[in-house]
């Protein structure tokens, strides 16, 4: 189980995180000070279990609730504040619990019990499938301007960078969002995105056509009508995925 614990208090995050990694069932933690850093950790693993200050720097924990309700299965949110008079607006939010400083250990661990049986996903299982063979695992979050934008991996044609700014071609739009190549590539399964150019990430499952371009390179053209160029450096791994 990966928890994500927002709070723009250093003290109160490095006490939560040392109650929480005391349960067996988690995994990896990660920290946040702001709303704007909760996003980035979102889009970048996925979360299990959210705790989240109310009061932050800049936009508030409220704030971010509000995104995660336009998400498809959200994290188990859990709002950790010293503030009692809350509470009401935090369910209004679809916290799933409401917990106040200073924490207790007993009660954080009842907290992340709550969540694993909540999360059928974070339960051990005696076939665990690793998601880089796995092609059609959960959807990856994309920061779009106002919302997270959910979306599979086996509806996108191809995803690649410009000057920092990432462009993801699905089946229904084209996202863009920042980041790098490298960051997206670890997220998406192996087993069918491969790498036709430094800047290029492509759908195999998506090719419809192959070829000869300059260079005795390649030019691929996907089903969506896309053309994405094969550079020399990817071009003997393409072949050999491909069989030519």
């Amino acid at each position: 189980m990966h928890v994500l614990i927002v709070d723009d208090e250093p003290l109160a995050r490095e006490e939560l995180a040392y109650l929480v990694k005391q349960h067996p069932q988690v995994t990896s933690i990660a920290q946040a000070d702001s709303v704007e850093q909760a996003i980035a950790q979102l889009i970048d693993q996925k979360t299990d279990l959210l705790f989240l200050d109310i009061h932050l720097t800049g936009e508030s924990g409220f704030d971010l609730a509000e995104k995660l309700l336009k998400v498809q299965n959200p994290p188990y949110l859990v709002f950790a504040t010293a503030y009692d008079q809350y509470a009401l607006k935090a369910f209004q939010v679809n916290a799933k619990d409401y917990i106040l400083k200073p924490f207790d250990a007993e009660q954080i661990q009842q907290v992340i019990y709550k969540a694993s049986q909540a999360n059928p996903a974070s339960q051990p299982t005696s076939q665990p499938v690793s998601v880089n063979e796995k092609e059609d695992f959960d959807a990856i979050a994309i920061q779009g301007e106002d919302r997270i934008y959910m979306v599979a991996p086996k509806d996108i044609y191809c995803v690649w960078v410009e000057e920092k700014t990432l462009s993801i071609n699905t089946k229904d739009q084209t996202y863009q969002m920042p980041g790098s190549l490298n960051q997206m590539e670890q997220k998406l399964p192996k087993s069918i995105f491969i790498k036709t150019h430094r800047s290029y990430l492509i759908n195999r499952k998506k090719v419809q056509e192959i070829q000869p371009w300059f260079n005795h390179t390649l030019q691929v053209i996907l089903t969506n009508g896309q053309k994405v160029p094969v550079s020399r450096s990817y071009l003997k791994e393409f072949k050999e995925i491909f069989g030519i």
